[in-house]
This record gives structure tokens, C-alpha cells and sequence, in this order.
């Protein structure tokens, strides 16, 4: 299989079943004592992996702003609140709930980057976000959205504002040139730690059920989920440009979906195809601008 082939599924692959692999941290644990575990374990093999190749690990003095910012934002809060959504909906529903960020990306990277807003674009957004509702409309009841479907779909749109200013945050360390790994283990380290302080706040236990599918999943949420993922991504990133790369955004809820319909019995109904055909429709025109101009500017290899 070609190099760049094998990135893509791999993100794609990993990304789509993590959603599912969250549903076995819940129950006996706390969701903050898991997500601590989780980033615990991630960050401190990041450092541990620039340490073994001798690079710097602390970041300047300058840069822990951001770093603390992002800890908080993209490796605390919205965690928190995805398995939380999680205990309340089929994880493949939350994966596609999650994709409303591609909207919530664009209006932030105006407000906070001062990048422009394509009419394109924000069509696609809210095409992306009238597809999530189809598919949210299974649940409904006289027109509403029933209580823990509702709740769920809230906390899933918590999680991706909090996600999507995460993302400005990591956009200010892009540019502001900052290691990435290093920047990144340290922002999971904080997040692991927020986690603990709230954990420990709410008088949760951080004993954890000696459960061989719990064990399982955190590693594979810790070393797969939260690192290899990252790494095919953003190899596959340097490869073919940000353009064509994104596409693994685009597929990853439809992973997640078939995942949750093979294993959580998740029910699909006219509404729902609709819906999802809607939100990939949405976040592929999200995504055309930035496919065009990275095709434009592909030089020979």
C-alpha cells in the first residue's frame, strides 16, 4: 500500500473507532479520572520520546500562555464533555455531532485570526449542521429533542466550541513556531492535571475497575488515539499538504458510524442517510477551498 494511502487510513481508522473505545472507560470510573489517565499516559510518552531522541523538552518561557491555554480547552474541557455525551448517545451519533466544529472553526478563525469567511464555506457549515440535526431526529419527540438526547447533543456542542478555540489556540503556537510534540505533550500534561483537580473536587475515586476491556481501551486511547493518530495525520500532512489531508475529518464520523452500527446496534433511518450524506456534503465544501489551493500549489515531487 502506498505511504500516503496508509497514513490516511490509519487516521481515519484510529480517529473512527476511538469514539466506540470511550464507551468502555465509562461506568465504575469517573470520566475526569479517565481522561487524566488517558493524557497522563500520552503526554508523558511524547516527552519521553524527545527525551530518547535528545531534543528539547521544556518550551520557552514565552510560549506556556498558549500551552496552558490549549490544556485547558482542547485536553480538558472538551474531553470532559464528549464522554459525557458518550454515556447518553451511541458513539457514532457524538462522532458526527462533532463535526458542527468545521462551522464553529470558520466563524472563529474570523473573530480570533482575522481570516476571512468564504459564503462557501459557511454554507457548508450550515449544511453540515442541518445533516447532524437530521440525524438527531430519531430521538425526537413532538418536535423536541428527548432528555438525554438532548442533553447529549448540548454537551457535544459545548465540547466542539471548546475544541474549535482550542484549535485557534494551536494555530497562535503554529505560528508562533513552537515545537509541536513538545508543545503538545505539555498541553496534555495540563489537561491531566485539570482533570485530577476536578476529579478530585467532585470527591471522585481514582481507583479504577481491574477490567481487562478498560485497561485495553486507555492504552489505546493513550498510544494510538492521542499519539499515533496524531503522527500519521500530521506526516500525512507534510506529504500532500493541508488540503487533501483533510479529508480525514470528513471520513472519520462515517468510521465512527458503521462502528456503532455493528457493535451498539445503532438504528439508521431515512432521516439519518439523509443527514449523514448532509453533513459529509457540508464539511466537504467546509474543506474545497483549501483542496483547491492546495492542488494549485502542489510543485512535482
Amino acid at each position: 500500500m502506498p505511504v500516503n494511502l496508509a497514513l490516511f487510513f490509519g487516521s481515519v481508522l484510529i480517529w473512527g473507532s476511538t469514539w466506540y473505545a470511550i464507551t468502555f472507560q465509562l461506568g465504575a470510573v469517573h470520566p475526569a479520572v479517565s481522561i487524566a489517565y488517558r493524557f497522563l499516559l500520552a503526554g508523558s510518552a511524547l516527552l519521553g520520546w524527545l527525551a530518547l531522541r535528545r531534543q528539547p523538552v521544556l518550551p520557552r518561557r514565552e510560549g506556556w500562555g498558549l500551552i496552558a491555554a490549549a490544556g485547558v480547552l482542547t485536553f480538558s474541557i472538551n474531553y470532559f464533555l464528549v464522554y459525557r455525551a458518550t454515556e447518553l448517545l451511541p458513539s457514532g451519533l457524538v462522532a458526527v455531532a462533532g463535526s458542527v466544529m468545521s462551522l464553529m472553526n470558520v466563524v472563529n478563525a474570523r473573530l480570533f485570526l482575522g481570516q476571512p469567511m468564504r459564503p462557501a464555506v459557511l454554507a457548508g457549515g450550515i449544511m453540515g449542521v442541518a445533516g447532524v440535526l437530521l440525524l438527531f431526529t430519531p430521538r425526537l419527540d413532538g418536535g423536541m429533542l428527548t432528555g438525554g438526547a438532548l442533553a447529549g447533543f448540548g454537551l457535544m456542542m459545548g465540547s466542539n466550541y471548546s475544541a474549535s478555540l482550542g484549535n485557534m489556540v494551536i494555530s497562535k503556537t503554529r505560528k508562533a513556531e513552537m515545537p509541536l510534540i513538545g508543545t503538545t505533550a505539555w498541553a496534555m500534561l495540563i489537561g491531566a492535571l485539570i482533570m485530577v483537580i476536578f476529579a478530585a473536587a467532585q470527591g471522585a475515586s481514582f481507583n479504577v475497575v481491574p477490567s481487562v476491556p478498560y485497561f485495553l481501551s486507555l492504552i489505546y486511547l493513550a498510544l494510538f488515539g492521542s499519539i499515533a493518530a496524531f503522527l500519521c495525520y500530521f506526516t500525512l500532512l507534510g506529504r500532500i499538504g493541508p488540503g487533501r489531508a483533510g479529508y480525514v475529518a470528513i471520513m472519520t464520523p462515517v468510521v465512527a458510524l458503521v462502528i456503532s452500527t455493528l457493535f451498539e446496534d445503532y438504528r439508521w433511518t431515512q432521516p439519518g442517510i439523509a443527514g449523514l450524506v448532509l453533513a459529509v456534503s457540508g464539511n466537504l465544501l467546509v474543506m474545497a477551498p483549501g483542496m483547491l489551493g492546495a492542488r494549485s500549489r502542489r510543485q512535482p515531487a
